[in-house]
């Protein structure tokens, strides 16, 4: 299994960041275009446990897949959630966003990817992954929460 964390200070409200992770598809789509469906399957009241059936577009490829909620905590200064899906039955990732009140203006992320290959032939690839679509992608949260 392979990790990628980044961590960065984003100046905006903590609500106003956690609003792309937890708004509507159009608030996910600022941070993460590439998401073309985002449809509830199963939710439950706790967030933790909820399944969203994901459409993601690669090119002209849509892959779809079941995104579920493993982790989930939304208390006034500090926010967290965590996803987990298998992607083409290839690889089981997990997604984790987390978010602290500095001020009323400055807001602490930090993203957690894991990636963990199903088969044993796909293990090789890993080795030459680096964290540039991590550190592409925290940079993106920051630039779309800074612009309101």
């Amino acid at each position: 299994m392979k990790q990628w964390s980044r961590e960065i200070e984003i100046n905006a409200p903590i609500e106003d960041v956690w609003m792309l992770f937890n708004g509507s598809l159009e608030e996910l789509q600022k941070i993460m275009p590439q998401v073309v469906e985002n449809t509830p399957i199963k939710e439950t009241e706790e967030k933790v446990g909820s399944i969203y059936l994901q459409k993601y577009k690669e090119g002209k490829r849509v892959m779809e897949y079941e995104v579920e909620t493993m982790e989930y905590k939304n208390a006034s200064n500090e926010k967290m959630l965590k996803a987990g899906f298998t992607l083409s039955n290839m690889f089981e990732i997990t997604a984790k966003y987390e978010l602290l009140k500095r001020e009323d203006n400055k807001t602490f992320f930090k993203y957690t990817t894991t990636n963990r290959p199903l088969k044993w032939f796909i293990k090789p690839f890993l080795l030459f992954a680096n964290d540039k679509v991590v550190v592409q992608f925290v940079q993106r949260v920051k630039d779309v929460a800074e612009k309101g």
